[in-house]
């Protein structure tokens, strides 16, 4: 294997060694098999490609201190990944399978599970996707469901550092009553444009209000968003964002540090009353945001001033990677620690 520079890994496609293959036809899920293609061979008529039954998640696996490897929370993404195969009518797989073929291909690669302390992690991408010929808007009668893994850096490159994001009401990344609660790739695809343009104009993400009033916080492109104030971690609860797992892990641990969590509609003229902002993710765990601007508006929001990150996100930051890593006892059971 060529030396990899841990510390300095983007948030990208490396190869690895092996990825795992599970394949429902004629009505049930075959057996695991394990491939070193990176290629799928389809059919043309494939579903995927024609009317978007595609789905995927992200998850990963660190190395602790002790040389262990540890996967953090799969059920939970075996179980968003069934709540997505319901949303666009693909055969749903078990999470029991699920874990099994994750479980399989993090062992199959583990040289490439970055060390203790690296910065990095191995990146796990599990992707459901219809591979039965059909023409004419129906379901298929056909799936692969594969995961592949690869190492990764932070996916912001700044890592734990603020970065700005912007609001532009001119695009949307899902309808309130679509497919944004689910983990599909046409809510990747409907955010590029956006997210492009801010980049060029020096922003990392786009903050998205609404897609229906456009008075109220929805998501970043990429990630989840909260927002800390006083005691409180204030969270979007809205009918086109997705259910982060890492949101969700983060909640928990705001709660048993002692603050209040509020899970609601945010009105845009609160963005003014918060002392600290974040996104917040599997790919970028927290991102502290150092401003936020209202392009339309004319409008600046700054939370780091000194350019630091906030205290509370930083605890919450520390307290989750320690948990992911093992350095915090798992009092909540969400790693699985491979043998």
């Amino acid at each position: 294997m060529k030396s990899i520079d841990w510390a300095n890994l983007s948030f990208g496609y490396l190869p690895t060694d092996y990825n795992v293959r599970i394949t429902y036809r004629d009505g049930e899920w075959g057996e695991l098999e394990v491939s070193d293609s990176e290629y799928i061979p389809m059919h043309m008529a494939a579903t995927c490609l024609h009317y978007g039954q595609e789905a995927f998640e992200g998850l990963k696996a660190f190395r602790g201190q002790d040389g262990k490897v540890r996967i953090f929370r799969m059920e939970e993404n075996a179980r968003r990944m069934l709540s997505s195969s319901r949303g666009i009518m693909m055969a749903e797989l078990p999470v029991e399978r699920f874990e099994e073929a994750i479980c399989k291909v993090v062992k199959l690669n583990e040289r490439f599970v970055p060390p203790y302390e690296s910065g990095a992690s191995l990146y796990i991408r599990p992707l459901l996707i219809g591979t039965g010929a059909q023409v004419g808007v129906k379901p298929a009668h056909e799936y692969l469901f594969l995961v592949f893994v690869t190492p990764v850096g932070p996916y912001f490159k700044a890592g734990f550092k603020p970065v700005p994001v912007c609001i532009m009401r001119g695009y949307d990344r899902a309808a309130p009553l679509g497919t944004g609660t689910i983990k599909v790739g046409g809510n990747y695809a409907a955010s590029l444009v956006a997210g492009d343009k801010a980049r060029n104009l020096g922003y990392t993400a786009v903050l998205y209000l609404d897609p229906k009033e456009k008075k109220y916080l929805d998501e970043c492109g990429p990630a989840n968003f909260f927002a800390i104030r006083g005691n409180s971690y204030i969270t979007p609860a809205s009918q086109s964002i997705l259910p982060s797992i890492t949101n969700k892990s983060l909640m928990q641990l705001a709660e048993d540090m002692g603050m209040t969590v509020e899970r609601r509609a945010i009105p845009i003229e609160e963005l003014g009353t918060f002392e600290e902002a974040a996104e917040c993710g599997t790919a970028a765990v927290i991102t502290p945001i150092s401003q936020i601007d209202d392009l339309d508006e004319n409008k600046s929001y700054i939370y780091t001033p000194d350019g630091k990150p906030g205290a509370v996100c930083e605890k919450l930051y520390n307290k989750l990677r320690a948990i992911q890593t093992g350095d915090e006892p798992d009092v909540y059971g969400w790693v699985t620690v491979l043998d």
